[in-house]
């Protein structure tokens, strides 16, 4: 017997999908022509199509697809609302390191267990989209061995579960017309491993807050904050807010690159940008997130991510 729910594949903003083995982050610009809007506007509300049309040759592959649209692409798409908090990427210039904001329209996020079923709907898309678009960035992400970043720590560990995962990456009522849409944040960083490997694995573990081999939460040694604590969000009340990372490594040895490339969804956008503001300034003046001294920022664009419905009504 099969299990009905293995039957199709996962419908397209699938927010809360599960983590997967492999990855696509597509960032592209749109054409200043009408025609290109609108040519846009027919693909990404027939996503589902193209998702089905690789998704039924491996139904077990989990493909999935989020579309998601930046600040500026939102307003040419001829939309009469916006998402209350829908705005584009503020660079963050710390004392020492920059969070630089890079241009974007659209993202495409997709995720499968299968490399290439990931390359196949990438190439689909981008033949539908044809001289519509431009390439802003391209990323193929991957599982690196029990779900390690290159810098060897688990990424990811603290993401809500549960009813928690709804309410955290998922807009609630608090903007009915964009309920179950979800604000999207991404950064391509690029990892000095040759300085990072220099390190002792005790300094490594507290600057990320985090024992490296079992993945355990250290304390927070006095005068100096880990990323853990840089990107552990309280408000006033004394409640934590969360945000759903879908992180993933990607790399080539043969050109020395090593990165992460982080995907942040949340229901608030604000959370996204105080951890950004804390790794890269400090919640003290001068005592930025270490991490950044071996990880650099290379892109930095906000995209709103609509629920499927919504989706569909683009077109």
């Amino acid at each position: 017997m099969v299990d009905s729910s293995d039957r199709v594949p996962i419908e397209p903003q699938s927010i809360i999908a599960p983590l997967s083995r492999a990855a696509v982050f597509l960032v592209l610009s749109i054409g200043s022509t009408p025609e290109a809007i609108q040519r846009v506007r027919g693909v990404i509300a027939d996503i589902g199509g193209l998702v089905r049309a690789v998704g039924f040759r491996d139904l077990q592959g989990r493909l999935s697809c989020n579309v998601a649209i930046g600040s500026a692409a939102w307003d040419r798409l001829g939309q009469s609302r916006r998402p209350a908090q829908l705005r584009p990427f503020a660079e963050i210039r710390g004392p020492v390191h920059t969070a630089v904001a890079t241009p974007g329209d659209l993202l495409f996020h997709i995720r499968a267990d299968r490399a290439d079923m990931c390359f196949e709907l990438e190439r689909l898309i981008l033949d539908a989209l044809g001289n519509a678009v431009t390439v802003a960035d391209e990323v193929e992400g991957f599982r690196y061995f029990d779900s390690r970043d290159l810098l060897g720590f688990v990424d990811g560990t603290e993401n809500p579960t549960g009813v928690g995962l709804t309410r955290s990456a998922l807009i609630q009522s608090d903007d009915p017309a964009f309920e179950g849409g979800s604000y999207v944040v991404v950064q391509k960083y690029l990892h000095r491993l040759d300085k990072w490997h220099a390190l002792d694995t005790a300094t490594q573990e507290r600057i990320v807050g985090r024992t490296k081999a079992d993945n355990v939460e250290l304390e927070d040694a006095a005068g100096r904050e880990s990323h853990k604590q840089l990107t552990t969000i309280v408000d006033a009340d004394g409640v934590e807010h969360d945000i759903l990372r879908d992180n993933m490594p990607f790399g080539s040895p043969g050109r020395g690159e090593f990165g992460t490339y982080f995907i942040g969804y949340t229901r608030n956008l604000w959370i996204i940008e105080k951890m950004l503001e804390n790794m890269f300034k400090g919640i003290s003046a001068g005592r930025h997130d270490r991490i950044l001294d071996f990880s650099t920022p290379m892109t930095g664009t906000t995209f709103f991510a609509p629920s499927y419905s919504m989706l569909k009504d683009l077109g």
